[in-house]
């Protein structure tokens, strides 16, 4: 599959390489156009709807059954970003790789999107650091499978109980050069401190290069014209440094995301 700026990294492989559907695997001539999420979103053929629609609930259920249960137990942790496009050899891959070691060094398990690049340098840090290595995939049509260095994975059909995951479940993000998904959780972590619906959330953002003309842009622009306060931006941090990325994203007591100290309970 290709895309206007040439083939995506992570495209399907000649060599058996498959998409996931939640729990299913798809192959060759068993793969399919649309996507869950796709064919949820289309608009409805007059009323047919109002019969294949309710159905689907019970498969946004058990997506959310399945990750409650899985990371129930899972203690502190902490959401690590970042594009999947990003290259083993790229600085980014090595100190994405880096933190992540230091995650678990501190008690934290690291949670990613499980996919390739960014997601896959944190998965192997937490791995080869003998920490509890996450990965929280997703259907997607040009994505292969979970990365091998996942030892705790879940794939899910429909973003939104996926992002649930993401949030419930870790105690901050460190986020790291990525597109349009690594924005979406950004601002998504953003939107859910500033209308308190979550609290001590801290938000790290890697590469002072690369997010400086958006930090610039929300305090110049945003800030200066009223749409957000100032408070909005206090948990949001740019580093170098992976130390002070670490001290910053664990400052606050190891909980399990309810508030309350020692491991997580579903």
């Amino acid at each position: 599959m290709t895309r206007p700026h040439g083939p995506i990294d992570n495209a399907p492989r000649p060599n058996g390489g498959g998409v996931r559907q939640g729990p299913v695997l798809r192959r060759k001539d068993q793969l399919q156009d649309t996507t869950t999420d796709q064919r949820l979103l289309e608009g409805g053929n007059g009323a047919d709807w109002v019969h294949s629609d309710p159905w689907r609930v019970m498969r946004i259920q058990s997506e959310f059954v399945e990750g409650f249960g899985t990371l129930a137990e899972l203690g502190p942790a902490i959401s690590v970003f970042g594009s999947a496009r990003t290259r083993s050899d790229h600085p980014m891959y090595q100190a994405a790789e880096e933190l992540a070691r230091g995650l678990v060094d501190r008690g934290y398990a690291v949670i990613t999107g499980g996919g390739p690049g960014i997601m896959e340098a944190a998965n192997r840090g937490a791995s080869l650091a003998g920490g509890t290595s996450v990965g929280l995939g997703i259907e997607l049509p040009f994505e292969a499978s979970m990365n091998e260095h996942v030892n705790l994975g879940i794939n899910f059909r429909y973003f939104f109980a996926r992002k649930v995951m993401f949030l419930k479940y870790a105690q901050g993000f460190v986020v790291m050069p990525g597109g349009l998904g690594t924005f979406d959780e950004l601002f998504e972590a953003m939107t859910l401190a500033q209308t308190g619906k979550v609290t001590h959330f801290p938000v790290v953002l890697f590469g002072s290069s690369y997010w400086a003309g958006l930090i610039e842009w929300l305090r110049d622009q945003v800030l200066a014209e009223g749409y957000i306060s100032p408070a909005d931006l206090d948990e949001l941090v740019v580093t170098d440094d992976i130390t002070e990325a670490l001290n910053l994203v664990t400052r606050g007591p190891l909980t399990n995301g309810t508030g309350e100290s020692g491991p997580r309970h579903g």
